[in-house]
């Protein structure tokens, strides 16, 4: 720790307010953040129902919070982007491109384990 506790508590603290700022920027801002939230809601909601052992919870966990995050690394990543340029530039382009292309494929991902997990869960409580 550089500093005396005082300082470094400090930074700490500010540092968690900023991210909560963001959080809450892009709940009421993003589109697709706030897509993710009503998803998560609806996936954890329906986790409980279902009872999910302890290793399950983990995997539906890593899965809502990885995309959540990814998604604001994308925003973020847009915002920065946006800028450097007002242009439509290729390599700018791209940058969107492939910083949406990772939360698309992490979220496919989330999907693929939220079947495995959720789908035999329903599939008994249907049959």
């Amino acid at each position: 720790m550089r500093g005396n506790g005082r300082f470094s508590v400090m930074r700490l603290i500010l540092a968690f307010k900023y991210a909560i700022q963001g959080i809450r920027f892009a709940a009421k801002s993003e589109k697709n953040f706030q897509i993710h939230i009503f998803a998560a809601l609806f996936v954890i909601i329906l986790s409980f129902f279902l009872q999910l052992d302890k290793i399950e919870w983990i995997f539906m966990m890593i899965s809502i919070f990885g995309v959540m995050a990814l998604e604001l690394v994308n925003s973020a990543m847009e915002r920065a982007v946006d800028l450097s340029t007002d242009k439509i530039l290729p390599l700018a382009k791209q940058a969107k491109d492939l910083a949406a292309a990772a939360v698309l494929i992490y979220t496919l991902m989330a999907v693929l384990i939220g079947f495995l997990i959720l789908g035999p869960k329903i599939w008994e409580l249907l049959s």
